[in-house]
């Protein structure tokens, strides 16, 4: 008998796990790791938040508060309404067309050079090493980051859920100084985010181009 209503998320992680990754399985995108990026993604929104209030600055705090708030949401009862929303989205408009690849191939590229830059910023020992480092290297790190949210509002170019997540980091990076305050509350959480970004942004463009499409 046919049922009315979505599939259980399972059986649509499972699907999306069978399109967006290949072999080997320690390479692939698991729910351990969608949980890993929402958490460290809270984290450091809430920091953000703190942060910005503490120098007065409310309606920023608000904004970065108010991201923390929906990815808290996205911690308990809501990370499978969320998967389903990006899933969704993705199955519909990215699954069976073809993809920028080498936007994509670019993406990992800007990703692996902010990488080795905030690895280097977290090998400085003192806070005046840091506070050096930051306006020496600061402008090319915000154009390695924009470069990546450029890259990769041409990948996910169809109005949904996934190009809105990146409407929203890009206009905090661009407007609101969101990298200046990651920057200035340490880099561990920044780093862990984008490599998990990076992981996924490789598989996809693997992915795509085994298909043909780069």
């Amino acid at each position: 008998m046919a049922t009315n209503g979505p599939p259980s998320p399972a059986l649509l992680f499972l699907f999306l796990f069978l399109l967006l990754t290949k072999p080997p399985p320690s390479a692939s995108f698991s729910i351990s790791q969608c949980r890993t990026l929402v958490s460290l993604s809270h984290s450091l929104m809430l920091r953000v938040a703190n942060l910005r209030a503490s120098r007065g600055d409310l309606a920023g705090s608000e904004r970065a508060r108010s991201i923390a708030e929906k990815l808290e949401r996205g911690l308990g009862i809501g990370f499978w309404g969320a998967m389903w929303s990006m899933g969704w989205d993705y199955v519909r408009n990215y699954s069976w067309r073809d993809m920028p690849s080498m936007e994509l191939f670019g993406a990992v590229s800007d990703m692996n050079g902010l990488l080795r830059s905030l690895s280097e910023f977290t090998r400085m020992e003192s806070d005046e090493q840091r506070v050096a480092w930051v306006k020496r290297n600061y402008q090319n790190v915000l154009r390695v980051s924009t470069s990546i949210l450029r890259r990769l509002l041409q990948v996910f170019r169809h109005s949904g859920p996934l190009r809105e997540v990146v409407e929203t980091v890009s206009k905090e990076v661009v407007e609101g100084g969101l990298l200046w305050d990651c920057l200035e509350l340490g880099s561990n959480d920044l780093k862990g985010l984008i490599q998990i970004f990076k992981d996924v942004a490789l598989q996809l463009s693997s992915t795509y181009a085994d298909r043909g499409d780069l």
